[in-house]
């Protein structure tokens, strides 16, 4: 993991600070571990973990300003300091809106301000201390050094609404940690904290200008190309070419380095077959210069850019037969198709039983929980046949995709027309001559329905005990079901009572708070919470499965991607096959027109199918794990209900398992945490981390994390 952390305090503390870190009463200098000091004085700021030294850049305008960036930017030395100098006057934007994925800090005199992304793939935190506020791009440091409680309540939320910003509002895991929101800054003042947001957002009372789609494509060709150039133009790096232990008889440079589990160097990217991907790789090979591995190491391939295919072996003989099983072996066809490029080095790699979710259920301790850890493994596999830098598809369907609840967003704007395409591929997908009126009507009712409104129905269901129905869903239904302000997590259906009613007062709660509603359509709404999830589940996946010296690329989470995929009109958006169009077109700007026939062409995921064969592989060691679960002594869940879920869904039962990989996600995250040793400071007692006092039984307590 890689961080920055740093803190401002009121003007008299009872800390005395210098370069070196914090020196308390009885003398013991506090700084992170691994730490490498940015700058000190009052505010001091450290960068903490493996960075390279090109990810860090630090530009001082005179005495009292300064700016700090931490990860990749396209920026120059020279626009960082005519931004530091913007930035005096108060400005925010434009320090977000370089191309690359990075964090900003800014300081002017006292003033420290600290840039949170639009996605919320690089989160910034904040915690009261000291007399002023701590502050970090991870939430677990800042847990250690308040010795932060767990706060059940957002526990309880991550299970029973996790689609819902307003159940989850600004908390973390760790009690009093409060995360800064995708698209908005924290301001600090000599230790009093402001939460300011820098991205204009669409008026709920006003439609938006019309946009011309022609241009708005082009905004997303010339953002991606560029997020990709940010990357090729950045320093290659040789992985642990300082620690090779030198020749081993019978092992050559590429055999050393695969027993060291490090990655090729250069550059690479996945490609799965799909559209994503495919364009990502097929832009970091197409443009000038050498994309792709360095001369003298690894596979040799000079300039060709490694393209890796992860083949689900398991899976795909499992669901032989079967639709996603026929349409995953077309999309292997087709990545090995647009392997052929002669700037492509194509390697598969084969996924068999060992990587199936469940399977591997060990690994490292995560900033944050996330359903990614039951699949880390096949991740891991996957990323290890990668390069240093290797970029991936992720976010894509997020940032160009239409959310269902945009069908709502095209009848408050008057623009019925456009519903009659992607209603009618759903009618097609599902066989039914009811699914347009059903559709319609759906969208009508959450176009008429106040936010407030739906918070309060949601939070009656909760109460209630009403989960969402967990039989496998059709494209029509799970259409229907996301024409909602919010409905009940998957794994709802599992919670105690109490849970649930802990999750309906947070819901109920936030409908009074003063700035109660969004102020944006319904589905401009659901597509931003649904991509900040997808994005902090991405970065918690790169804590779980990564590999050492390697860097994770994903420009479709990238601020100026965001911004440009947001351009898009939602009538371009809601047409069927609109993702692979956009890419289509994309590409054929950049000068890409080989295609292989059926790209971009619609899929089944075959995520269900892997889960259920996991699930039976492992019903075993799960049910063991829910012996004495660490979510039953937090009143969560009740371990005998879990375990009967389990086994049902091994057995074949229709039950939602997503919902049983949160479950389980959440139990392993929890036990790691209480099994980790040490803490992430150093001259702090052995007892100063987070939950030092462990779980103890929260029952009729759950309250105290609101």
């Amino acid at each position: 993991m890689r961080w920055l952390v740093g803190w401002s305090s009121a003007a008299a503390g009872a800390l005395a600070y210098g370069s070196a870190g914090a020196t308390g009463p009885d003398g013991e200098t506090l700084q992170p571990v691994g730490s490498h000091p940015l700058w000190g004085d009052p505010d001091p700021l450290w960068a903490v973990g493996d960075w390279r030294p090109d990810e860090v850049r630090v530009v001082t305008g005179d005495a009292e300003t300064r700016i700090a960036v931490l990860g990749t930017c396209g920026a120059s030395d020279e626009q960082l300091r005519v931004a530091l100098f913007a930035a005096r006057g108060g400005a925010l934007r434009h320090l977000t809106a370089w191309p690359g994925s990075y964090t900003a800090v800014v300081q002017v005199g006292r003033r420290v301000t600290v840039c949170g992304d639009l996605a919320g793939a690089r989160p910034v935190f904040h915690t009261p201390w000291e007399g002023g506020t701590a502050y970090a791009t991870a939430a677990l440091p800042l847990a250690d050094l308040v010795e932060a409680n767990l706060d059940f309540g957002h526990l309880a939320a991550l299970l029973a609404a996790p689609d819902v910003p307003a159940a989850l509002h600004d908390s973390t895991p760790y009690d009093g940690v409060k995360r800064v929101p995708p698209g908005h800054a924290l301001i600090l003042r000599a230790g009093a904290r402001e939460i300011a947001g820098y991205e204009p957002v669409a008026s709920l009372a006003v439609a938006a200008p019309p946009a011309d789609p022609e241009r708005a494509v082009d905004a997303v060709r010339d953002a991606l190309v560029e997020a990709v150039r940010t990357r090729l133009a950045a320093p290659r790096h040789v992985p642990g070419a300082d620690i090779d232990p030198g020749p081993v008889p019978g092992m050559g440079p590429a055999e050393r380095r695969a027993a060291r589990g490090m990655p090729v160097p250069g550059i690479g990217a996945d490609l799965s077959g799909g559209p994503a991907s495919g364009t990502l790789a097929l832009l970091a090979a197409g443009l000038p210069g050498m994309p792709g591995t360095v001369l003298g190491h690894g596979t040799g391939a000079g300039e060709r850019l490694l393209a890796v295919t992860f083949n689900d072996l398991a899976g795909g003989q499992a669901g032989a037969g079967s639709g996603p099983a026929g349409d995953r072996a077309d999309e292997i066809a087709r990545a090995g198709a647009l392997a052929a490029n002669p700037r492509l080095h194509h390697v598969v790699v084969p996924g068999g039983e060992d990587t199936l979710p469940y399977a591997d259920l060990d690994g490292p301790l995560t900033d944050e929980p996330a359903p990614s850890l039951v699949t880390a493994a096949r991740h891991r596999a996957r990323l290890a046949a990668g390069s240093a830098d290797h970029f991936t598809g992720y976010g894509a369907r997020q940032v160009l995709d239409a959310h269902p609840a945009r069908l709502a967003d095209l009848l408050m704007d008057r623009k019925r027309r456009h519903l009659v395409r992607p209603v009618a591929a759903l009618a097609k997908a599902d066989g039914s001559v009811m699914v347009p009126a059903r559709v319609y009507a759906a969208a009508r009712r959450l176009a008429r329905t106040p936010y407030r409104t739906g918070l309060e129905t949601l939070a009656e269901q909760l109460l209630r005990h009403q989960p969402a129905d967990g039989t496998p869903w059709g494209a029509a239904d799970a259409s229907l079901a996301a024409l909602t302000w919010g409905r009940p997590g998957p794994a709802a259906r599992w919670l105690t009572g109490e849970a649930l009613a802990e999750v309906s007062v947070r819901l109920q709660a936030s409908t009074r708070r003063s700035d109660v509603g969004p102020g944006q359509r319904p589905g401009d709404f659901r597509a931003r919470a649904a991509l900040a999830r997808h994005a902090a589940g991405v970065r918690v996946l790169e804590q779980a499965a990564e590999i050492r010296f390697q860097r994770l690329h994903t420009p479709f989470l990238d601020n100026q991607v965001v911004r440009a995929c947001r351009g898009l009109p939602e009538a371009l958006r809601v047409r069927p096959g609109a993702r692979a169009s956009v890419l289509r077109t994309v590409l054929e700007g950049s000068g890409v027109r080989d295609l292989p026939a059926g790209w971009g062409a619609p899929t089944q995921s075959n995520t269900a199918a892997e889960a259920r064969i996991g699930l039976r592989a492992a019903s075993d060691t799960l049910v063991a794990l829910f012996d004495t679960p660490l979510l039953a002594e937090a009143g969560l869940v009740e371990a005998r209900v879990v375990r009967k879920a389990l086994r049902a869904a091994a057995e074949g039962e229709p039950l939602p398992l997503d919902g049983l990989a949160d479950l389980v996600a959440l139990e392993l995250w929890l036990r790691r945490l209480l099994a980790r040793r040490g803490t992430c400071w150093t001259g702090t007692p052995g007892r100063q981390r987070a939950v030092p006092g462990g779980i103890a039984p929260q029952r009729g307590a759950l309250a105290g994390g609101v």
